[in-house]
C-alpha cells in the first residue's frame, strides 16, 4: 500500500525538477503542494490512500497535460506499438499533419491507428499546426476507419488536441461537416474501437476520435467541452480564471471515471509522464492490451450494440420524489 505523503512528497520533487529542466512557471502549483504536504505531516492521521490521485487540482492537471516534454501520439506509436505504416491523404483535399495514422501491431495484434499529433518543439508544432486537424484530418480519419471494418482491425485512437483548427480556410472546407462524419461512422464500425486521451482533448476536435467501446484517459489529461482559457473568457471576460473554469468543469480524469465518461484511468508515474516516458508507456500498453483482449470475443452486432448502450447511457439520471 502506497504512502500519501511519501507520494506527495515525490509529485513535489518531480514538479521542482520540470521546473528547472523545462523553464515551466510551476511556482504556485509546487506552492500549494507543500502547503497541502505541511498539513497532512501535522494532522493527527494520513489520508487514505484512496484520496492520494486527488492532491493536485483540476487545473494542476491540465498543466502537466500540457507541460513541455510530454509524451506526445508518436511517442506511444513508437514504444508501444509494432510495424506501424502511416497513410496519408483524405483523398480529397491534402494531407493534415496534425492527424496520422495507419495498420500497426501491438504485441502481436494487428490494429489500425488514429494518432492526433503534436509537435515535440516549436518547429514540429508549426508544421502539426498544434494538433488542431482541418477537415481533411477528420476526412483521413474516416478513410481510415473504413478500411479498418474492411479489413476486420481494431481501431485505437490517441487523442490529443486543444480542439479543431478554428480558422477562416477550415470553415470553408467544411470543419464541422468533416467532425460530424468522423463521430458517425466511428459510431457505426463493426469492429472494436478504443479511444484513449493522452493529453489535451478538447472539444468537438476530441470527440471526433472518441466513440469508442472504451474510453481511456492518462491520469494527467483532461478532456471538456472547452478548454479553462475559453471558458472563463466566456463566463468571466477574463482568461485567467480559467482555474476557477477547470474546478467547474470537472474534466480531469478522476471527475470523468466517477460520471462514467471514461472507462479506466492509465496511471502516470509521479510528476507526470514526462517524467518517466518507459513507465507511462509500459501502463498504456498494458491497460490497452487488457482492454482489447476483452472486446475481442464479442461479435459485430454486439460491438456496436455496446456502444450505443454506452453512449447512451451517459448523463442517465432519476428523478426522486
Amino acid at each position: 500500500m502506497s504512502d500519501p505523503l511519501r507520494d506527495l512528497e515525490n509529485t513535489i520533487h518531480a514538479l521542482e525538477r520540470t521546473a528547472r529542466e523545462t523553464g515551466a512557471d510551476l511556482m504556485h502549483e509546487i506552492g500549494v503542494l507543500r502547503t497541502r504536504f505541511e498539513g497532512m505531516l501535522h494532522s493527527k492521521g494520513n489520508p487514505e490512500p484512496s484520496s492520494v490521485p486527488h492532491t493536485l487540482t483540476r487545473w494542476e492537471r491540465v498543466q502537466l497535460a500540457r507541460v513541455k516534454g510530454r509524451p506526445t501520439g508518436l511517442d506511444y506509436v513508437e514504444r508501444a506499438f509494432e510495424d506501424f505504416e502511416e497513410l496519408a491523404g483524405d483523398r480529397a483535399f491534402g494531407n493534415d499533419q496534425a492527424l496520422i495514422g495507419g495498420p500497426a501491431t501491438l504485441q502481436g495484434r494487428s490494429v489500425m491507428l488514429l494518432v492526433q499529433q503534436k509537435g515535440r518543439d516549436t518547429k514540429g508544432n508549426i508544421k502539426r499546426n498544434f494538433g488542431m486537424s482541418h477537415p481533411e484530418g477528420y476526412r483521413k480519419a474516416a478513410r481510415l476507419m473504413n478500411l479498418a471494418e474492411k479489413f476486420k482491425l481494431p481501431l485505437i485512437a490517441l487523442i490529443d488536441t486543444p480542439g479543431a483548427y478554428p480558422g477562416l480556410a477550415a470553415e470553408e472546407r467544411g470543419q464541422a461537416w468533416a467532425i460530424a462524419e468522423s463521430i458517425a461512422r466511428m459510431a457505426s464500425l463493426k469492429v472494436p474501437t478504443l479511444s484513449i486521451i493522452i493529453g489535451e482533448g478538447g472539444s468537438g476536435g476530441a470527440l471526433a476520435l472518441g466513440i469508442g467501446n472504451v474510453v481511456l484517459m492518462l491520469e494527467n489529461a483532461w478532456y471538456s467541452v472547452i478548454s479553462p482559457e475559453s471558458c472563463a473568457a466566456i463566463l468571466w471576460r477574463d482568461s485567467k480564471e480559467a482555474a476557477r473554469a477547470a474546478e467547474a468543469l470537472k474534466l480531469t480524469a478522476h471527475d470523468l471515471l466517477e460520471l462514467g465518461i471514461v472507462d479506466e484511468i492509465i496511471p502516470e508515474p509521479a510528476g507526470g509522464a514526462h517524467n518517466d516516458m518507459d513507465a507511462t508507456v509500459q501502463n498504456f500498453s498494458e491497460v490497452v492490451s487488457r482492454q482489447l483482449e476483452g472486446l475481442n470475443s464479442l461479435s459485430s452486432q454486439q460491438i456496436l450494440e455496446s456502444r450505443r448502450a454506452r453512449f447512451l447511457g451517459l448523463g442517465a439520471f432519476e428523478l426522486r420524489k
